[in-house]
């Protein structure tokens, strides 16, 4: 499993979003930076939680010039029921295969009941270079608002 660090280029991918339509990061950079939060499961109490939060801070990142994308191994039809659910008018990806999860280090082998994706954010700049992350499990607030801080400091 790799860990990235701030400076690291980011690998372009594409992966198909909640309406099953194929997304590149390299497209989505090209409109502004990337907040690309992974979330271990779609519609559960805390990614729901830290989706929404998300979704209510749109101004915030809208200012900033940059939109967060959620990424999880949940299938497209349980990000779209996701989306629609909550409103939350940004890109969801289906990652079945955990195949970028790994590539970012967000992957974890060993837990019982499958959750195999990890709570990480990784703000990537339009350069497709990592500016930074924010990692924690359980503080569901903190990813959108860390990532906006990160968004914010001076060049």
């Amino acid at each position: 499993m790799t860990t990235m660090r701030p400076g690291d280029p980011v690998e372009d991918f594409e992966l198909l979003d909640q309406t099953g339509t194929p997304r590149r990061l390299s497209t989505l950079l090209a409109a502004g930076p990337v907040v690309l939060f992974f979330y271990p499961i779609a519609s559960s109490g805390g990614c729901t939680r830290e989706a929404c939060h998300f979704r209510d801070l749109t101004a915030e990142f809208t200012a900033a010039g940059a939109q967060p994308v959620g990424i999880s191994s949940d299938d497209v039809a349980a990000q779209q029921a996701f989306a629609t659910a909550h409103g939350l008018g940004y890109p969801l990806l289906s990652d079945p295969g955990n195949t970028v999860a790994k590539r970012f280090g967000a992957y974890r082998r060993f837990l019982p009941g499958g959750l195999h994706t990890r709570r990480r954010t990784f703000v990537i700049g339009t350069d497709a270079t990592l500016l930074d992350t924010v990692a924690g499990e359980t503080d569901f607030d903190k990813h959108a608002d860390e990532a906006l801080a990160i968004l914010r400091r001076p060049p």
